[in-house]
């Protein structure tokens, strides 16, 4: 991946215990190293924070545009929604 993208080296703290995870996925995938794990890992973690972001963001633009009977019936249909996935 870094061979056709300009790439830089740092350093990470991680657990004996994860960096034995991550030899062995890599072991299992024919890797040497775990660099290109961390990466996927990297870009899967930002592009859902993004994702995050947007979702919060469309949410926001809805506010007040709801009547208060309105937002009334969607509070209960979640309410109800979240009791019958306990």
């Amino acid at each position: 991946m870094c061979m056709y993208h300009e790439c830089m080296r740092t350093t990470v703290e991680i657990t004996d215990e994860q960096r034995s995870q991550l030899l062995r996925l890599a072991a299992q995938r024919g890797e040497k190293g775990f660099s290109s794990l961390i990466r996927e890992a990297l870009e899967l973690y930002m592009r859902q924070h993004r994702a995050r972001r947007e979702a919060v963001a469309k949410a926001l633009q809805v506010k007040g545009s709801f009547s208060d009977e309105e937002a009334d019936a969607l509070q209960a249909s979640a309410r109800s929604l979240r009791e019958k996935w306990r």
